[in-house]
């Protein structure tokens, strides 16, 4: 592999770590108000209105169930007003702004207010950067989009999916054995669910696999920032993660610059001249595989397995007939889909559904609900893991911006269900699951079992 000087990246104002100082709370308090604190007072103002989006985001009942909510909407039409902008819960227009050159996931810093733009200066640090901010492939448009999607995309081809399947199967059968003389109730999202991916993707990113503690944590952390209106005290303790993580970022860097490997990574900081990187593309391009990597297949598995424990003679059915998980996997993601909603901002007049959207309008798809769409999905709110069409779902998004690890998480959900169901085919739900506190993600905290 050719190699570069540690001076490969390029650099901007802002790329290097910041020091502590009288500056960083205020900063913090600014970065706060502009993208939860406002946002916060905003929906709850809604929610008290019965503004329905305001209600998914900030009503606690709603963000644990939100299926007869998205069915008041469905009842209103294809887009129904918000205080977010036109929402949406059916299944194809969702797919037409997910796929229209109309519609980008940026948005124009310089139509807002003066204020706003100055607070998202002055609050600007790499460090207390998280995955839903430039430039964050998240919410990048092209041609950046395309640059940086090309330059990782070569590590999540099928091809590459395939050869990860027998490193998963280990890492599942590895991590059950140790569970193997448990009679105990064991949290299945501990133990489990959120161990398989974490050590998957850190063994593709070259990251030491002794700290997949911290990664989940920081994972979480930089999951939770793509919920508006986070509490003061948890944003506080989401940044200091998002810190830690852009610290061992940066010596995860220079140690693969001196030693750069095959991974994934070696790559991307070793690139040449123009195609280098600067730091704040390569922390936000990592971050996000790091982010992105396990949190989709943590939530799947654990939604997994309640549905399955619900559904006995479903569970029963793929135990005897291993072939059918794949498909199974893909009912869980269509019926209770680990990303419930996303974002579209229109960059020039179009026409969507027949209705006229003027640029500069924010679209709000909740693909959890289009995912049950009964113009696509025969009696959507059942569970069946032989559904014909259930592949149909929106789960991954859909465009230029379709989930880049889409494949590796198929794949480990379908090879960590099934080695699960044959070394504990009796495993069984012990007490009530809890859910994340999160609307945009779906999945569970805790999630207590009996594996006997």
């Amino acid at each position: 592999m050719t190699t570069t000087s540690p001076r490969s990246a390029r650099t901007v104002p802002g790329d290097g770590p910041a020091r502590p100082g009288l500056l960083r709370p205020v900063r913090t308090a600014t970065r706060y108000a502009v993208r939860h604190g406002l946002p916060a007072v905003y929906l709850a103002r809604a929610a008290r209105r019965g503004d329905p989006v305001g209600r998914l985001l900030r009503e606690p009942e709603s963000r644990e169930d939100p299926y007869d909510l998205y069915e008041q909407l469905r009842a209103r039409g294809l887009l129904s007003p918000s205080a977010l902008g036109p929402v949406t819960t059916s299944h194809a227009v969702a797919t037409e702004v997910l796929r229209s050159d109309a519609a980008g996931v940026g948005w124009d810093r310089s139509q807002a207010p003066a204020l706003v733009r100055w607070a998202l200066r002055f609050g600007d640090e790499l460090d207390a950067t998280g995955v839903a901010e430039p430039p964050s492939m998240l919410v990048t448009d092209p041609p950046d989009h395309t640059r940086l999607r090309r330059l990782v995309s070569r590590a999540f081809t099928p091809r590459a999916t395939l050869a990860a399947e027998p490193m998963v199967q280990r890492t599942a059968e590895t991590l059950l054995d140790r569970l193997a003389g448990r009679d105990d109730v064991v949290d299945l999202v501990g133990a489990y669910a959120a161990q398989l991916p974490v050590l998957v993707i850190a063994d593709l990113l070259a990251v030491p696999a002794e700290r997949r503690e911290d990664f989940l944590r920081w994972g979480a952390a930089a999951a939770a920032t793509l919920d508006p209106g986070l509490p003061l005290r948890r944003y506080v303790a989401a940044e200091r993660a998002l810190r830690a993580m852009h610290a061992f970022l940066r010596g995860h860097f220079a140690r693969l610059r001196r030693d750069p490997g095959e991974d994934l990574v070696s790559r991307l900081v070793t690139l040449p001249g123009d195609e280098a990187l600067t730091e704040r593309e390569l922390h936000a391009t990592v971050m996000l595989l790091l982010g992105a990597g396990f949190e989709t297949t943590v939530n799947l598995l654990g939604n997994a397995v309640v549905l399955l424990d619900a559904h006995r003679d479903q569970w029963d059915a793929l135990r005897a007939d291993p072939a059918g998980w794949d498909g199974a996997v893909e009912e869980v993601l269509r019926s209770d889909s680990p990303v419930q909603l996303t974002g579209r901002s229109i960059v020039r007049d179009t026409e969507v559904a027949g209705i006229g959207l003027p640029a500069g309008t924010r679209v709000t798809l909740l693909l959890g609900a289009a995912n049950r769409d009964p113009a696509v999905f025969d009696d959507p709110a059942r569970f069946d893991v032989t559904r014909a069409n259930a592949r149909d779902h929106l789960a991954f998004s859909g465009g230029i911006h379709y989930c880049l690890g889409a494949g590796l998480a198929r794949l480990e959900g379908a090879v960590g269900l099934r080695v699960l169901s044959e070394h504990f085919p009796r495993l069984r739900v012990a007490g009530r699951p809890v859910r994340r506190d999160l609307q945009t993600l779906r999945g569970f905290e805790t999630l207590p079992v009996r594996l006997r």
